[in-house]
């Protein structure tokens, strides 16, 4: 693949505006393990190699376990995940694939369970991975 233009240095304060979206997303009540859970699913729909990559490592010095990662692109087909993760990963999914825009029935799950703060820093953070998804697969970062 040819070099792409690198982000970083040709749009600095747009890069820098992300940037701090997810500093912020970091200093949320957001649970490691939720935030982890996020990143590597809407990256695994994206086919974001380069963030399936760092999300899985940080999961796991969250103390995710192997199982969990590995299963999570089938999430609904096992029972190892608590029904507020569900309620999440059905939200990552949905927020992900916009186009099919979000249903009334998964957000109402997700209000259900979490109040709207936790709920806003969720949406926030799904938004700001899918940014990271975005930005990664343009510009072709690899994983080596």
């Amino acid at each position: 693949m040819k070099p792409r233009i690198p982000i970083p240095t040709a749009a600095p304060q747009a890069y820098q505006a992300l940037l701090s979206l997810e500093k912020y997303i970091s200093t949320t009540s957001l649970t490691p393990v939720h935030k982890e859970l996020i990143k590597i699913r809407a990256s695994q729909i994206n086919g974001c190699a380069h963030c399936i990559n760092m999300h899985t490592v940080d999961a796991r010095k969250h103390g995710i376990s192997e199982q969990r990662i590995y299963l999570l692109s089938a999430w609904r087909d096992t029972d190892i995940y608590t029904e507020e993760e569900k309620a999440i990963l059905a939200l990552t999914e949905e927020v992900t694939l916009i186009s099919h825009h979000v249903s009334d029935a998964t957000y109402q799950n997700a209000a259900s369970l979490f109040d709207d703060q936790y709920l806003a820093e969720i949406i926030l953070a799904i938004i700001t991975i899918n940014s990271w998804n975005r930005i990664a697969i343009t510009t072709g970062l690899r994983v080596s």
